[in-house]
């Protein structure tokens, strides 16, 4: 009986592995994708990165052989970690758009942009105060611009932080896309 029930676990498992296998084929994702598993760094997913180069592609794919699918010009910008594959990580931008970067293009640097949904084509971006204290009623240091990469320093679930340009401050957490909701920064 042992033997039988041994022979039927490596049966099981085959069979689990050949299913993966073609379904990877079949839609051109790595096995385990979309079930949430760490990958290979043993950092969390979903988490925020940030692209190191002012010119990264995002591929279809993870790996060099499927096609790009965007070009970002923007080094420094947010982008959440959704899967990991090997050296690959599939990433989601603030616009939701989703593909495959090489992970040594991207950085542990925390960033975040300043209310992108509010950027609209042919209007001027509305801005933000940064304030001097962690306040609605603190004095504002500067106004900020949607779209604006600020740089965290710490965040405490309700307020950001951030240093822009020449420029220090604090905004309202829920102000910055790069950042979750009552994520603690330290």
């Amino acid at each position: 009986m042992r033997g039988t029930a041994a022979h039927n676990r490596v049966r099981l498992a085959l069979a689990a592995t050949m299913f993966l296998g073609a379904t990877a084929l079949a839609t051109g994702q790595p096995p385990g994708a979309g079930t949430n598993v760490p990958g290979g760094s043993g950092l969390p997913v979903p988490r925020f990165v940030s692209l190191k180069s002012d010119r990264v592609n995002m591929r279809k794919g993870p790996g060099t052989d499927y096609p790009t699918a965007w070009v970002y010009r923007r080094a420094g910008l947010p982008l959440e970690v959704i899967k990991e594959f090997e050296g690959w990580r599939q990433v989601r931008d603030a616009d939701g758009a989703a593909g495959w970067v090489l992970q040594s293009f991207l950085s542990g640097r925390r960033t975040a942009l300043v209310l992108p949904w509010e950027i609209k084509e042919g209007k001027t971006p509305p801005k933000v105060a940064l304030r001097h204290d962690d306040s609605e009623r603190a004095r504002p240091v500067a106004m900020i611009e949607a779209g604006v990469i600020a740089n965290l320093s710490n965040c405490d679930g309700r307020w950001c932080r951030v240093n822009i340009d020449r420029f220090q401050g604090y905004i309202e957490q829920k102000k910055l896309w790069g950042v979750y909701e009552g994520e603690v920064i330290k």
